[in-house]
């Protein structure tokens, strides 16, 4: 495979109490903003929200995934909460790549997580080597 500038790569994943309740597990992140339907009613959101850093590993997903016949190293990722992604949301992750680095393996991805209302909740961008 060879990556060329506009290449994209993407996936969806349905963001459930199951996924969130995992993540505060493995994460040790159990702010009640994301588990407790009670104290999430009474913020500005109305509902519990999912921990933002899901999105963040959905989108490493997308690039170990889909660049799987190549190895790629993760060098850096940006990340923008532009809107909460909510139980129950579908998010989509697309990564676009932006810049391919002539005198390095080093590619540059725009990213882009929507949810199923084609709302905009993050976005940044990631660069990655590419063995």
């Amino acid at each position: 495979m060879k990556l060329k500038i506009g290449d994209k790569f993407s996936r969806q994943k349905k963001i459930s109490d199951d996924v969130i309740r995992k993540f505060a597990e493995f994460s040790g992140d159990y702010n009640p903003i994301h588990l407790d339907e009670e104290f999430a009613r009474k913020t500005r959101f109305g509902r519990r929200i999912a921990h933002g850093m899901i999105t963040g590993a959905l989108i490493s997903a997308v690039l170990g995934d889909e660049l799987s016949e190549k190895s790629v190293v993760y060098l850096s990722q940006t990340l923008n909460f532009v809107k909460p992604v909510f139980v129950d949301d579908i998010v989509t992750v697309t990564a676009t790549v932006t810049d391919i680095r002539e005198d390095k393996p080093i590619v540059t991805l725009e990213t882009i997580c929507t949810n199923q209302s084609g709302e905009i909740v993050v976005t940044g961008q990631a660069k990655i080597m590419v063995l």
